[in-house]
């Protein structure tokens, strides 16, 4: 099929199917995302020990510290490839794209550098238990030394996305996940290679879905061809990417370095916490697919608009998006609630670690109105120009005000219940702040 076909103007036709159709493939993309996490941790879980699986479960935080930098500056530069996009410059969309990808090719090798570099440390901050930091060095140095292909996996996707085609990433994730699976299934549960097998499989996937998107940009031709003469520094455009994409970048780690903070004071409870919350966030991760599409989506929709002049358009679509996603997050939460035993038991059968996990998702499930809000937030805040507040309010409630909390509320009082209750006050939080600063927020055309 041509271009055409697979791009989706969000600036034309009904608001709720064009965002619909554009959202969907996002979904079904982070569904299959989670099913080869899933599929990480139920091969591990099965075929490997108890702390093998705890190394990997516990490493979501290290991981999305610096993967999730980088993805944070892919969405915000594709905040500013969408805008250029609805205003129908191509000659600043192709700009816009060689910019993000000069960008991750530069910081894909400091990325890899530093990371393998000083992962060993990393564990040692995050207090891993003794026993299980043999297997968090294996996996994390494999894992970083591929780290520059998930970057720009990543960078691709994002600039797809932001030009309308949802349908491509789609198709190369669903690749991507089958080799992912069989690899798991080939490495760790035939050849034995434990925590080894596991971040092999993830890089080489990941990798490959990286160099798909390559070979489709290239087949596109027009302002979404990548020319080695063109991958040079432009000022005013850079200036424009990192503006955008920079906040959103530092949000993202400030996120995860509140988490590794909360992980450490977790993992002093030991590899039977370590494990049920792992477990508890492979289930987890299945909420967080229709929030983080909606909220794609929305950064897409918003700066298209905005960029073609269209703000009660805007308007509607952030309505209609954040109302979706917080109905079907609320339901999901309901049966977690329900079922958590069952769910907690696929990836463990220890006693200890399903209770754990159990007492976890309990706690957490009946606050994710809020966590839903605080992401749907983000993406129009996003959309909008804004990247700095989200910036600041995450910084300020999910890192500063979550190390605080446990720091303290751990000192006085001492048990796991304490670290649950880190997440739904900070969620409550954000969302109080975010609907005051959506309802003062003047919407305005690029």
């Amino acid at each position: 099929m041509g271009q055409k076909e697979k791009m989706i103007n969000l600036t034309e036709g009904s608001v709720a199917k064009g965002l619909w159709e554009f959202t969907l493939p996002l979904m079904l993309g982070q569904l299959l995302q989670q099913l080869y996490n899933v599929a990480d941790a139920w091969v591990i879980g099965n075929y490997a020990d108890n702390a093998s699986f705890a190394a990997v479960s516990a490493g979501g935080s290290l991981t999305f510290l610096v993967v999730g930098f980088f993805n944070g500056i892919s969405i915000g530069g594709g905040v500013v490839i969408s805008r250029y996009f609805g205003a129908k410059d191509h000659k600043n969309v192709s700009k816009a794209i060689h910019t993000n990808v000069l960008f991750g090719l530069i910081a894909s090798i400091l990325a890899t550098v530093l990371t393998v570099w000083l992962t060993p440390q990393m564990l040692v901050w995050m207090q891993t238990p003794e026993n299980v930091i043999p297997y968090s060095i294996t996996y994390f140095r494999i894992y970083f030394a591929g780290v520059s292909m998930i970057i720009l996996y990543n960078i691709f996707m994002a600039v797809m996305r932001a030009v309308g085609d949802s349908i491509h990433p789609l198709y190369y994730l669903c690749v991507s996940s089958v080799v992912n699976v069989i690899l798991d299934l080939v490495l760790v549960a035939g050849m034995h290679k434990g925590v080894a097998g596991a971040a092999i499989a993830t890089v080489v996937s990941q990798g490959l879905s990286a160099i798909l998107c390559l070979i489709r940009m290239q087949k596109t031709g027009g302002y979404m061809r990548i020319h080695l003469s063109q991958l040079k520094y432009d000022g005013p455009m850079m200036k424009q990417v990192l503006y955008q994409g920079l906040p959103a970048g530092i949000q993202n780690s400030a996120l995860s370095l509140g988490n590794i903070v909360v992980q450490s004071n977790i993992n002093s409870f030991g590899e039977f916490a370590m494990s049920g919350l792992g477990a508890h966030s492979k289930i987890e991760g299945f909420v967080f697919i229709p929030i983080i599409s909606v909220s794609n989506a929305l950064s897409t929709l918003v700066s298209q608009n905005l960029g073609a002049g269209k703000v009660d358009r805007a308007k509607k679509g952030a309505f209609i998006g954040m109302a979706a996603s917080m109905v079907i997050t609320v339901f999901m939460g309901i049966g977690m609630y329900i079922l958590a035993p069952y769910l907690i038991g696929i990836f463990t059968s220890e006693p200890q670690s399903v209770e754990y996990g159990v007492v976890f998702m309990r706690t957490v499930t009946i606050f994710y109105l809020f966590l839903t809000f605080t992401h749907e937030a983000i993406g129009i805040l996003r959309g909008l120009g804004k990247s700095v507040i989200p910036m600041i309010g995450m910084f300020g409630f999910w890192c500063v005000g979550r190390i605080l909390y446990v720091t303290i509320a751990l000192h006085f009082i001492p048990d796991f219940r304490v670290i649950c209750w880190a997440y739904p006050i900070t969620w409550t939080c954000t969302t109080v702040t975010f609907a005051i600063v959506l309802s003062r927020t003047r919407w305005k055309i690029y």
